[in-house]
């Protein structure tokens, strides 16, 4: 393995927790068209509540506390997967 393989693998996987913890909130063929940069609330039409559900999953799957000042930090899949891989998610 390559030292550029472990960071993608590592981004891999955190987009797949992020995919995961949207599809418990908006599952369908929305999140399925869903690319890694369109904005998470808008494409999925997420209330508040439904983000802060998605939040709350996130931390508690990875271990990761989200505070609010960290929200604007998961506004696309592609931004909430480098918030991981920042946090140290594997």
């Amino acid at each position: 393995m390559s030292p550029t393989d472990a960071p993608t693998s590592r981004d891999e996987a955190a987009r797949a927790l992020v995919r995961a913890g949207l599809a418990r909130i908006a599952p369908g063929p929305d999140l399925d068209a869903l690319g890694d940069t369109a904005d998470v609330r808008d494409a999925l039409e997420l209330d508040s509540l439904d983000f802060l559900a998605f939040v709350e999953h996130l931390s508690r799957t990875t271990g990761v506390r989200i505070d609010e000042d960290d929200y604007p930090r998961l506004r696309t899949v592609a931004d909430a997967a480098a918030f991981l891989v920042a946090a140290g998610v594997r």
